[in-house]
């Protein structure tokens, strides 16, 4: 959905609105109870410009499909990296969103995850997320980029550990539902011989909860969106709060609209408009079984 302003008196509505829906047993409840609590946090958090830095061998087939757009004035420094795109937030040190082109080929190779260490991000300035920061937190070093995604090299497997593609995540959804997601994007992969993911937190308007010396911040949610190619597009969003769950992955399902509205970044802008209105504004597991 291309970005066009929206009047706070309109933002008011919408909040209103949703918040007359009954959200129990309805499979948008996740999107609904977000419209009628939360406000993206991206869309107040500024910072100071943007910064690029690029590195070689990225593995992508559309890398315009790779680079989404940001909310004006956020904190964004856009590093490129062998096996997937991060946009990284200094003010958060987190991830504003994270971006990479699975294929089947990069989930069978020969790069092992054993005896890979979770590493800072030097690239980014500091302060900035470190191991320590984790330690007794009660949060798991959550992959947005995925580990299993990135077996096609030795380098990739390595730059998913970087704590710029890392959030602070409940451990029950990390080993949970959201690895159920992982795996069955791996799967859709398969499917439809490559599809482009896009993964990031949900923060709440508001102070947040921070961990370690470095005061990473916690995300009150994530936001996962899919897209298909081919003689029929489709695309798929989803958003998990960051607490345990188990529950089909049918329940966190949204349209790619709804998690723009929520999060501001506009998703797969280089896509054909037509085509872009489309996909974007319906969600149907169906049309992923």
């Amino acid at each position: 959905m291309k970005k066009i302003k929206i009047y706070s008196i309109v933002g008011v509505c919408a909040a209103a609105v949703l918040y007359m829906f009954d959200i129990a047993g309805n499979n948008n409840n996740i999107v609904n109870e977000i419209g009628k609590e939360w406000v993206a946090e991206s869309r107040d958090m500024r910072g100071t410009g943007n910064l690029t830095d690029t590195n070689e061998e990225s593995a992508t087939s559309d890398e315009s499909l790779l680079k989404q757009k940001s909310p004006d004035g956020l904190a964004e420094q856009i590093l490129v990296r062998t096996g997937y795109t991060v946009s990284y937030n200094k003010d958060t040190k987190l991830p504003n969103w994270v971006s990479w082109y699975l294929t089947p080929e990069r989930t069978t190779g020969p790069a092992k995850r054993a005896g890979v260490d979770f590493e800072a991000d030097i690239d980014v300035p500091s302060p900035r997320a470190e191991d320590s920061d984790y330690y007794g937190s009660g949060y798991d070093r959550g992959h947005m980029c995925p580990a299993a995604d990135n077996k096609f090299s030795k380098k990739a497997m390595e730059e998913s550990f970087l704590f710029s593609n890392m959030c602070p995540q409940n451990g029950n959804l990390n080993r949970g539902d959201w690895n159920e997601m992982e795996m069955a994007c791996r799967n859709w992969a398969s499917k439809y011989g490559g599809v482009y993911v896009v993964c990031g937190p949900i923060l709440y308007k508001g102070k947040h909860k921070t961990i370690g010396k470095n005061k990473v911040v916690v995300p009150e949610a994530f936001f996962k969106v899919v897209l298909r190619e081919g003689k029929e597009p489709k695309a798929i969003g989803f958003i998990y709060k960051n607490i345990e769950g188990n529950r089909p992955k049918g329940d966190y399902v949204n349209s790619v609209d709804d998690v723009e509205r929520i999060t501001g970044i506009d998703f797969f802008s280089a896509l054909p408009d037509d085509i872009e209105n489309k996909i974007e504004a319906v969600a149907d597991i169906n049309d992923w079984q």
